[in-house]
């Protein structure tokens, strides 16, 4: 596990729909890598062996895959941003997520337009 970063920037609060963040997905080089974790926008391109195209972690870049991370899973139809059925064990590993990766990389801004939680997103 990488340890937390001393040289994390101060996290911004950029708006982006969730169209917008789809671009950010790892396939264009020209273009930084996104995860986004309950709404918080998370730049992971120093990790790009293991967000990029074609990486382990590729399936949560460019999206809000909350409930993948709750739940531990790499299924492409558990990557949604709708974690209002996980277990009190999944919110805890989300949040814990979500704290691993505020220690480790840069918080770029907010998807403005995830569906209410309870609701399915596609």
């Amino acid at each position: 596990m990488q340890p937390p970063r001393t040289d994390i920037a101060p996290a911004k609060d950029d708006p982006f729909t969730v169209e917008q963040l789809k671009q950010f997905d790892g396939t264009d080089l020209s273009k930084p890598i996104y995860v986004a974790i309950k709404g918080t926008v998370f730049d992971v391109t120093r990790k790009a062996d293991t967000y990029g195209k074609g990486k382990s972690y590729n399936l949560f870049a460019g999206k809000d895959a909350s409930r993948a991370l709750g739940m531990s899973s790499l299924k492409p139809e558990d990557a949604v941003s709708d974690y209002s059925t996980l277990s009190e064990a999944d919110l805890k590993t989300l949040n814990d997520w979500y704290d691993f990766f505020s220690k480790r990389y840069d918080i770029v801004g907010k998807v403005i337009d995830l569906p209410p939680q309870g609701q399915a997103s596609l």
